[in-house]
């Protein structure tokens, strides 16, 4: 905390990604997925001690300048922002650019598709990012050059989803793509995928394919990471070996206001 403080009165913004750092040392992390414009709620995830929020960027409704604000807000709360892109080809760029620091890409299904992902997202030698030092990441051009570069590339997370049956027959593949951090099973999309629409991802089936992909993430030495849509689903998947659980924000929120109208209806009919 020192370090940080001297480093803000000094111009300075400390540029490691804690959640990285946690994840390579076998640590489990916890976060929440945001779909809303609203700082508070960034603000609220880190006052009760969230390690990360995934700004919500394929589903959630944010213009360019709400997801900065947002990844901003979260700075300053210590909560890592991630950003789950949406499937325009540039966003990855634009949300490392406003200083996310790790994006989480949906729908990666192949080899092919994950070396593009690492690509996007970490500058040459590694990839082609694009290069911009009038960034916020690079305190508009106070940062720059090598040292720039490399610690961006070494900084940044590369989380992929493995969300469909084929993603999950090619999860070897996928996996020891070098540069990714992090395989995230979307059981939601899988159980769609899978065809058991009715049924979701408690299928015995899409159960099977999800503990297959925790076997062979622990073979490849590859983190997974997955949702939950409440406290007990978040302990479920850290028992099963998860190192980086997503709540969903506004299942918890929509949850704690059914039970405070159940409880309120409940306490007048007694009445």
């Amino acid at each position: 905390m020192e370090r940080d403080t001297v480093c803000r009165k000094r111009g300075k913004t400390m540029k490691n990604n804690a959640i990285k750092d946690k994840i390579k040392r076998g640590e489990q992390v916890l976060g929440a997925f945001l779909g809303i414009n609203s700082p508070p709620l960034v603000e609220m995830l880190g006052y009760a001690g969230f390690d990360f929020v995934v700004i919500d960027d394929e589903h959630g409704a944010f213009s360019a300048s709400e997801l900065e604000n947002i990844i901003r807000t979260a700075d300053s709360v210590g909560v890592v922002p991630i950003v789950r892109v949406s499937y325009d080809p540039s966003s990855i760029q634009k949300a490392l650019d406003r200083g996310a620091k790790g994006v989480q890409v949906p729908m990666v299904n192949s080899k092919e598709e994950a070396l593009e992902v690492v690509k996007r997202a970490k500058f040459p030698p590694y990839g082609n990012r694009g290069v911009s030092y009038s960034t916020r990441p690079a305190r508009y051009g106070k940062d720059g050059g090598k040292p720039y570069l490399d610690e961006s590339n070494e900084n940044v997370m590369i989380i992929v989803h493995i969300e469909t049956l084929a993603a999950a027959n090619n999860f070897e593949d996928i996996a020891t793509v070098p540069g990714i951090d992090l395989a995230f099973i979307g059981s939601t999309d899988l159980s769609v995928n899978m065809g058991y629409q009715l049924e979701g991802a408690s299928h015995p089936e899409v159960q099977r394919v999800i503990d297959e992909l925790f076997i062979k993430g622990k073979e490849l030495d590859m983190p997974i990471g997955t949702v939950a849509s409440n406290s007990a689903a978040a302990n479920g998947a850290f028992d099963k070996g998860a190192q980086y659980v997503g709540v969903i924000l506004n299942n918890v929120i929509t949850s704690a206001l059914n039970d405070v109208v159940s409880a309120s209806k409940a306490t007048q009919s007694v009445k």
